[in-house]
């Protein structure tokens, strides 16, 4: 037995866009400040943001993958990137041979504390700014929502 299709309706094709439209648009934005402000993608930020907010400011490369939703490749040739900047260094992991460990340089520490207050501006710009309180609960409600349905998990605090 086939199921049958539940095509969107009017107000759903238009939410539909309009959250497409709104996060690529905001990803963008946020993106964009930041390299013309601070000189590093997005991406880049929240590996230095993820490594951070850890003990001793060090992950294994696994579970940095994980944390910034990156596949292994792409965050390994991130984290090659940020090595040359001296903002992450590379070190082999003490109870598993085969595992790496990134960390969180003084440089790299420097680097994001320097570009963290235009970033944070920005969100708060791009996005708070842009809605009331009540918006701003029901955007947190939606995402989590989302987070747990998509991950099974809750998302990150």
């Amino acid at each position: 037995m086939v199921a049958m299709t539940r095509w969107l309706d009017d107000d759903e094709q238009r939410t539909w866009r309009a959250y497409l439209h709104a996060s690529r648009a905001l990803a963008a934005a946020l993106d964009r400040e930041l390299q013309s402000r601070s000189g590093m993608p997005h991406a880049y930020y929240e590996i230095l943001v993820r490594l951070s907010e850890v003990p001793g400011r060090t992950l294994r490369m696994s579970e940095l993958a994980d944390a910034t939703d990156s596949s292994r490749s792409r965050l390994s040739h991130a984290v090659s990137r940020l090595e040359e900047y001296g903002w992450v260094r590379r070190e082999e992991c003490p109870t598993d041979r085969r595992g790496q460990l990134a960390v969180l340089t003084e440089p790299g520490f420097a680097a994001l504390a320097d570009a963290a207050p235009g970033h944070v501006d920005a969100v708060r710009r791009h996005l708070f700014d842009q809605l009331t309180p009540a918006q701003i609960d029901q955007l947190l409600n939606i995402s989590e929502a989302l987070v747990k349905h998509l991950t099974g998990n809750n998302p990150p605090p």
